[in-house]
């Protein structure tokens, strides 16, 4: 497979304006989520590469980098140079902040976007954060309100699915957390399966009730395939009316803080599922799959991805991902 690594990219950002019942958003996360658990550390030059491999091939949303402790994260420990380097103008960039510190970090930066996150046991709270979750609310709270005319600011639910501590995380305890969280309403509601447990039908649930208590509340799910029920668990989210997903070019990912935590949903596999069922991403599927194997070539070791191994469907008609 050849990757496209050097192509002129000249788009229009549209930020998500009156989407279609069958127009689903893919954000892309390979830079912060992506690599953040990889031994290899990503130079610069490399991590801007993977954000215009991004844009080229669709991407509209990125989550570049998490403003956090460059020791508890060493892969992260550029953020405020990234942000200086990106490209402005051609994709909205968001980056993670887990305290007030990383949120001025953040906003200093001038990103278009912070994601806070606030986690729903209180064990992996502390691992996390170092606080609990009545610490994280209070947290949110507090960066919400300062965001105001600032910067755009959503609540990502780490953990909303099961602790890797803790277990299962019911239901109940979800909607406690969030009715105390949503005090302060974000511009979006994340909602993670960051250990990768649930199955569908735990889709069906969280975010019916979700939807059922704050309707008009934007919901996107980051899902995590480590135990193969990522894709299905998407379709679930479909079906539930969700029209945002997380992905990661190559499925690459995983939490330095959750064990066995592993990738996230392909960003390909997902763009190929949803066009094949007639739903449109806005992303090129075989720049999608060329970028992958950038990505995996930069790592030093095969990535998850399936689309870019395998090919699209009808093969593809240029050169650059083989058909067998």
């Amino acid at each position: 497979m050849r990757c496209n690594v050097n192509k002129e990219i000249s788009v229009t950002v549209d930020r998500r304006s009156m989407m279609s019942d069958k127009t689903v958003e893919i954000v892309e996360v390979s830079p912060r989520d992506g690599i953040q658990n990889e031994k290899c550390i990503l130079k610069m030059d490399a991590k801007l590469s993977l954000v215009q491999h991004a844009i080229a091939a669709g991407a509209r949303r990125i989550e570049v980098t998490s403003f956090v402790n460059p020791k508890k994260v060493p892969q992260m420990a550029d953020a405020e140079e990234l942000a200086a380097a990106l490209p402005r103008g051609q994709a909205r960039y968001i980056g993670l902040a887990l305290n007030r510190r990383g949120f001025d970090r953040a906003v200093a930066a001038k990103l278009d976007e912070v994601n806070f996150a606030v986690v729903l046991s209180q064990t992996f709270s502390h691992r996390n954060q170092g606080m609990s979750t009545e610490d994280g609310i209070a947290l949110w709270h507090d960066v919400a309100r300062a965001a105001e005319g600032q910067i755009g600011a959503g609540l990502t639910l780490a953990a909303a699915f099961g602790c890797p501590f803790e277990g299962e995380m019911p239901v109940e305890r979800m909607m406690a957390v969030l009715e105390k969280a949503l005090e302060v309403m974000p511009a979006e509601l994340t909602l993670a399966d960051t250990i990768g447990v649930a199955a569908p039908s735990d889709i069906l649930e969280r975010v019916g009730a979700v939807k059922a208590r704050w309707p008009d509340l934007p919901i996107r799910l980051h899902l995590h395939n480590t135990r193969n029920t990522g894709f299905a668990n998407a379709w679930a989210g479909l079906q539930a009316g969700v029209r945002s997903f997380d992905a990661s070019l190559g499925g690459v990912g995983g939490c330095p803080f959750a064990p066995r935590a592993t990738g996230n949903i392909a960003t390909e596999d997902l763009a190929y599922m949803l066009e094949r069922a007639a739903y449109k991403t806005g992303w090129d599927i075989e720049r999608a799959a060329e970028a992958a194997c950038w990505l995996e070539a930069e790592l030093g070791h095969e990535v998850p991805g399936m689309v870019m191994k395998a090919g699209i469907f009808p093969p593809a008609s240029k050169p650059g991902i083989s058909a067998a």
